[in-house]
């Protein structure tokens, strides 16, 4: 994998009694998981794979903003992104690292997280994904702390 997309699901409503994965996006979200689609088409990003929490709030994001894609492919779940630490996430991108461009469609904190194990090396403290966020990642050889350039960040 040589780059790495990252985009934080949309604005999704207040969880309420029941079960968190089930929240839906707010309009607002479905706006803002729109507008990431098109900035990715707008920069001439496609990914070859997508790999997407299974909660609805991820699954409604990545559906949008793929809508605005020429051919995207098809997201696969990885119930592995749901409340996963950014070494979890290390793990699961390493077993997709035949993929060029790989999008990733999950939660915080551990998407801002990565961003910043990847980049900074260390991923204590960090916040700065905002719902529907995106952080485009370059990666120099091996998948580890430190070893990526982040080449755009975008929030709705």
């Amino acid at each position: 994998m040589h780059e790495l997309i990252l985009l934080r699901h949309a604005e999704a409503l207040p969880k309420h009694d029941g079960d968190d994965a089930a929240r839906p996006l707010s309009e607002r979200g479905e706006q803002e998981a729109h507008a990431a689609g098109r900035w990715l088409a707008s920069h001439g990003l496609l990914p070859d794979r997508v790999l997407c929490s299974p909660s609805e709030r991820t699954r409604a994001t990545a559906a949008l903003a793929l809508a605005e894609l020429e051919q995207p492919p098809a997201p696969q779940s990885a119930p592995e992104i749901y409340e996963a630490t950014p070494g979890e996430l290390l793990a699961l991108l390493d077993q997709h690292g035949d993929a060029g461009t790989l999008l990733l469609v999950g939660h915080n904190p551990g998407i801002e997280r990565l961003v910043a194990l990847l980049v900074e090396g260390r991923s204590d403290e960090f916040r700065g994904m905002p719902p529907g966020g995106l952080a485009v990642l370059h990666l120099n050889g091996a998948l580890e702390p430190g070893s990526a350039r982040l080449d755009a960040f975008w929030s709705p």
